[in-house]
């Protein structure tokens, strides 16, 4: 007994000791490790959601008594889930298919919007052809949103639920204007081992 011990936790130790093997792949191939959220659920609620606000009734409303393309930004997304989520990323994924779309025009916002007009600011200072104060595009519309999750678990067996809520919200009337919204579920299965 004593010697089928020594030879499971030699075995254990030269598999800890084996050469880590990294692999390249393509940044669009869809993988789930975990079952958390990740980049592909990122990145397809990001499409998802943009591809649905821009089908929406407000769009062509708005262009058609602005007669312009509606200037949007990205505020807020709250992480109101269980789990860390790195809602930077999932802005991100939101603002390239939005200026991607063509229909929209796209306002820096946030920490962006703060270093451009600091680097303006030392451009008046430094540049005989300094860009001009004042001269900034306003956003018509705001859109906002959180990730929520729910757990549920039994045994080796997990359910990891999450809802995205989005708003876009008329920056000068309040008017919510566009909700959407996106559920995902993964069924976790661990192996009995653990393995």
């Amino acid at each position: 007994m004593k010697n089928i011990f020594v030879i499971c936790v030699s075995l254990l130790m030269i598999a800890g000791c084996a050469p880590v093997k990294v692999g390249r792949m393509d940044s669009a191939a869809e993988v789930d490790l975990s079952g958390y959220w990740n980049d592909t659920d990122s990145r397809l609620v990001a499409e998802e959601a943009i591809r649905d606000c821009l089908g929406r009734s407000w769009l062509p409303d708005f262009s058609s008594s602005a007669g312009k393309k509606p200037r949007v930004i990205v505020g807020t997304v709250k992480n109101m889930s269980s789990e860390h989520i790195a809602t930077d990323t999932f802005v991100k994924d939101m603002e390239r298919e939005l200026i991607n779309s063509g229909k929209v025009t796209f306002v820096a916002g946030g920490a962006a919007r703060e270093e451009i007009r600091q680097e303006r600011a030392e451009q008046q200072k430094f540049s005989g052809d300094a860009k001009a104060f004042f001269k900034e595009k306003a956003a018509d519309f705001m859109l906002q949103g959180g990730i929520n999750s729910i757990l549920d678990s039994a045994g080796k067996t997990t359910l990891r639920y999450y809802q995205i809520e989005l708003e876009l919200i008329d920056m000068e009337s309040n008017e919510k204007v566009w909700i959407g919204q996106k559920k995902i579920k993964k069924l976790v299965k661990r192996s009995k081992f653990g393995l």
